[in-house]
């Protein structure tokens, strides 16, 4: 959406005889050609070959609509190789440019008194320069520019200041790679600044701060390489200070300052220098006193002796006063976006203004003051806005909060609905440009608090909604942030340990051997992988051998998913199911030969159907068979709800005419998933009926993560509420909770639900009271009597209820265990679920419940990024392994990794175990994470070169203005 003017804009001086040439007006110059305009004065519009021609874009860049300007009307546009032509390397080639200019102002009965260039394009100035002198105007530089000393060309420029005597930049400057740049990229200090010499040369994302010798050899290859001609590449060092902006305006060598800027630059999204605001500077202040002595004598040795300037300097970190960058022979840029702050701090004028009355009003150009006034007459800056979120935009209601603040005086952007907003990181990235205004700087601050306050909370834009994973850390290694590295690739994870915790040690009431002679017994453990390769580490521990039942389907892979605690797998027997139960039976009692099989349980959730068939038929302890499909958890739900008890409204089918009712019915956002999963595998929380139709058929599409294809999808109403984890071991019926834990989730990097954490609860807190009977009764109904069960449970406002109940122990490799241990003094669901089957008198003196309060203080932290790129060190790791509390660290991030930012637990960077006596010293860690977390000090990344681009140098389209006449 553009701000345009309902009408031409009407001159408000009596109409002229006179012709002002511009040659492409474009950004701030099609607001130099409206303020001529308002004057009374007509305006001839040259456009030279880079924006000439019919296609989209060029119409687009030469329409003053797109630059605020909608009312705006010159007297005529000619376009090069349409109207006139112009053989710039041609002795006398502008002849022919002047005759159809000449004769323009003829038909027109016009006087021409002004001819300027309205870009920094080289062309365009040469032929403006070129164009004045023919027609007997004031030039704009006191002699014209010799060929190899072009006072717009930056390598020029530095030059000139070396020899003045004014401080000037390292820098070598060439047309090809020789002994000159390789010697000055050898010595100098990185990051160095590589870039084109003239702007016609190339664009300004052709500068770029190159961080080591190959990526500046690699860049100023690429820019001499690509262009059409031959060109100059400039190396420079790059400057570290405070980056100022002086713009003035010269009327025969009188040069008036219009306004000093200085910018705004901060971390943000993982990037160290972007900028947040372009800040007015007082005349009087510090940095002002001395950029504006400084770039008024940079003006005299280049000889500008009329017209707007543009200078970019820095004021170096060292002390020793600006140094120039750049100095641009043409307004700010920007689009003249700042103008309106300008002419309230200044009580009128801008150098918009100042550049109309330089040329066509010298009287009014002597009476305009020196510098600006200071103090300035309001407060106000031009901010810069910052996305901390990314998306596809179908609303933008920050824009509304925005315009309503006290403060605002105009907003441009180029985001419109279905803009593509990213991470803001650089000034390409921004969604916009605001001003505030104000005569009240407290009430200014207030407002740009609240703009601030509205980035972070990521309320400037309403995003189409993404499927969004509901993975469950509790299923969850962390590996690599885009291709999930689960702890089967374990040379791919690192995982630290505390070596000097010796509380972590086994105590209380952990038990090494059973009173029977376990080395005659065997226990059959079907698809032991995860949490279950500790299970059965902890039998072998007491003597028992183990056969490790596969069952039929099961991925080799998985086979291998081997947490790092358990080491090398040493079972007596691995065996595969067969066809039938009978076969499986007698494959089993092969295996175990003169051993006794004592127990069969699930090592894992796809092993679960097997080993209650098998336990049955071998009259072992079991939870049966006589409720069908028990791990399905559309039964589970339907079951409960039979039981009197909360469930969640849904429908599953085989096919999608089976659920469509219910999903065209139901509120939304809807979970699909899978009916038979492990975890959270497939499971999505969907925002309509379109995203959860497609991900219905999705499912049928796909492999499960056991292997195996779905065969049924279920359909669930989104539960709202605090997610509860209860563990739990059962022996003939009686259920001790092992544990109860809640997941820490915030919003995050645009994302509703990123885990954070897992964190102890109480049990004789209200949450642990209301949902330990509950998931109690969930395994009453299921008809669960024995073994390790590990339920997920939303705290919704109408009481609990269960999102599903694991028949096995609790996931994630068992990375919980030695907190767990910690907390309760000494056991964990581990041993536990060992002596439930093993040791009846061992599991009669478990408690019911863990001890209040625990033995310690602890929880697990799951690493969140805010930042993302290629990882080249990994500092956060020292800081977290030497903090008190440090217990266990896993990651798949390592050097060479890439990290993206956290979203879900796919792009979770790792997990952390954290225990500690004193819960101050555990508070004050967790902060600590949280901090290296925020400001991006987990890792250093390569920073590969970045593309520097002059916040002036941006179009923006205008979408709002203040009308109101405050300034």
């Amino acid at each position: 959406m553009h701000y345009v003017t309902s009408e031409p804009v009407q001159a408000t001086l009596p109409p002229h005889k006179t012709i002002i040439v511009l040659i492409d007006p474009i950004s701030t110059s099609c607001r130099i050609a409206q303020e001529i305009s308002k004057r009374g004065h007509h305006v001839l519009a040259l456009w030279t070959s880079k924006y000439a021609g019919d296609s989209s874009d060029k119409r687009d860049k030469r329409s003053p609509a797109k630059y605020g300007c909608g009312g705006l009307r010159y007297k005529l546009e000619l376009e090069e190789g349409r109207d006139w032509n112009w053989e710039d390397d041609v002795e006398g080639g502008v002849e022919g440019v002047l005759t159809i200019v000449n004769g323009v102002a003829a038909t027109f009965g016009l006087k021409i008194v002004g001819c300027i260039a309205g870009s920094g394009w080289s062309r365009a100035n040469t032929l403006a320069d070129a164009l004045a002198e023919k027609l007997g105007l004031p030039p704009r530089l006191a002699a014209a520019p010799e060929k190899n000393r072009d006072v717009r060309n930056k390598n020029t420029q530095q030059e000139l200041l070396k020899e003045s005597g004014l401080r000037c930049i390292r820098q070598v400057c060439g047309s090809e790679l020789d002994g000159t740049v390789t010697e000055f990229l050898e010595a100098e200090t990185y990051p160095v600044v590589v870039k084109p010499a003239s702007k016609s040369d190339g664009k300004g994302a052709s500068i770029k701060l190159c961080r080591t010798k190959k990526e500046a050899v690699d860049h100023f290859t690429h820019l001499i390489e690509s262009a059409p001609g031959k060109i100059e590449v400039i190396c420079q060092e790059y400057l570290r200070g405070t980056e100022i902006i002086v713009d003035n305006v010269s009327y025969n060598s009188t040069h008036k300052t219009c306004m000093v800027f200085k910018y705004d630059k901060r971390p943000a999204n993982g990037e160290r220098n972007v900028y947040f605001a372009m800040i007015p500077v007082e005349s009087d202040s510090p940095e002002a006193s001395v950029a504006i002595p400084y770039v008024r004598n940079v003006l005299d040795v280049f000889g500008v002796v009329n017209g707007p300037t543009h200078a970019e300097c820095i004021l170096t970190e060292d002390g020793q006063g600006p140094v120039l960058v750049e100095l641009s022979i043409r307004p700010h840029g920007g689009d003249g976006s700042w103008s309106a702050l300008s002419r309230a701090l200044t009580g009128g004028y801008s150098q918009i203004e100042a550049s109309v009355d330089a040329m066509l009003d010298p009287m009014a150009f002597e009476q305009m003051p020196n510098a600006p006034p200071s103090p300035f007459l309001a407060y106000g800056l031009q901010v810069h806005l910052i996305s901390y979120s990314a998306g596809e935009v179908i609303a933008a209601p920050g824009f509304e909060v925005i315009k309503r603040l006290p403060s605002f005086a105009s907003l441009s952007s180029s985001v419109g609905i279905g803009s593509n907003v990213e991470y803001t990181v650089d000034l390409l990235t921004s969604p916009g440009v605001c001003l505030l205004l104000n005569k009240d700087q407290p009430k200014l601050n207030k407002d740009l608090e609240y703009l601030r306050y509205t980035e972070e909370i990521n309320a400037l834009f309403v995003y189409k909604t993404r499927v969004e994973s509901l993975a469950r850390p509790t299923a969850a290694t962390f590996g690599n942030a885009h291709q999930r590295i689960k702890s089967m690739e374990k040379p791919s994870l690192l995982r630290i340990f505390s070596n000097d915790r010796p509380e972590l040690a086994r105590q209380g009431l952990m038990k090494k051997m059973t009173t029977v002679d376990a080395s005659k017994e065997v226990v059959v453990v079907t698809d032991p992988y995860s949490t279950g390769c500790l299970i059965v580490n902890e039998m072998i521990s007491r003597g028992y051998n183990v056969i490790a039942l596969w069952t039929l389907g099961f991925s080799e892979e998985m086979k291998t998913h081997t947490p790092t605690a358990a080491g090398k797998m040493k079972y007596y027997a691995e065996i595969t199911e067969c066809e039938s139960l009978a076969d499986t039976v007698q494959t089993i009692y092969k295996a175990a030969g003169n051993l006794r099989v004592v127990a069969c349980l699930a090592g894992g959730e796809a092993g679960v159907d097997c080993a209650d068939i098998v336990s049955e038929r071998m009259s072992l302890r079991t939870n049966g068979t006589g409720i069908p499909n028990r791990r399905d958890k559309k039964v589970q739900q339907e079951i409960i709800r039979d039981a009197g008890m909360r469930s969640v409204r849904q429908a599953a089918g085989k096919k999608f005419e089976d659920v469509e009712a219910f999903l065209k019915s139901e509120q939304y956002p809807v979970v699909v998933k899978p009916t038979d999963s492990a975890g959270s595998d497939g499971v999505k929380l969907c925002h309509n009926f379109e995203e959860a139709k497609e991900h219905f058929n999705y499912l049928f599409e796909v492999e499960a993560v056991n292997g195996g294809f779905n065969t049924e999808v279920l359909c669930q109403e989104f539960l709202r509420g605090k997610e509860y984890v209860i563990d739990q071991v059962s022996r003939d019926g009686i259920h001790k909770t092992m544990m109860v834990w809640v997941y820490d989730k915030r919003h995050a990097n645009n994302s509703a639900f990123v885990y954070f954490g897992m964190v102890p609860v109480d049990p004789s807190s209200m949450e642990a009271r209301i949902l330990i009977p509950y998931a109690r009764g969930v395994l009453d109904a299921l008809g669960v009597k024995n073994g390790p069960s590990h339920a997920e449970v939303i705290l919704t406002s109408s009481g609990p209820c269960l999102v599903e109940m694991n028949v096995r122990a609790h996931g994630g490799d068992g990375n919980w265990r030695s907190l767990a241990r910690g907390l309760t003094g000494g056991y964990s669901q581990v041993e536990v679920t060992v002596d439930s089957y093993l040791d009846k008198k061992q599991f009669s003196i478990i408690p019911n419940l863990p001890p209040t309060p625990f033995k310690s203080s602890g929880q697990e932290i799951i690493l969140v990024s805010f930042s993302r790129g290629k990882v080249i060190a990994t500092p956060g790791y020292d800081i977290i392994r030497k903090l008190p509390s440090f217990v266990y660290m896993e990651t798949g991030i390592k050097i060479g990794s890439f990290v993206e930012r956290t979203v879900d637990l796919l792009t979770g960077i790792g997990s952390v175990i954290l225990m500690h006596s004193d819960k101050d010293i555990l508070e004050s860690d967790i902060a600590k994470i949280r901090e290296i977390e925020v400001k991006n000090e987990l890792f250093e990344y390569e920073r590969p070169g970045a593309m520097i681009r002059a916040a002036s140098d941006l179009n923006l389209m205008e979408v709002a203005v203040n009308t109101g006449d405050g300034f």
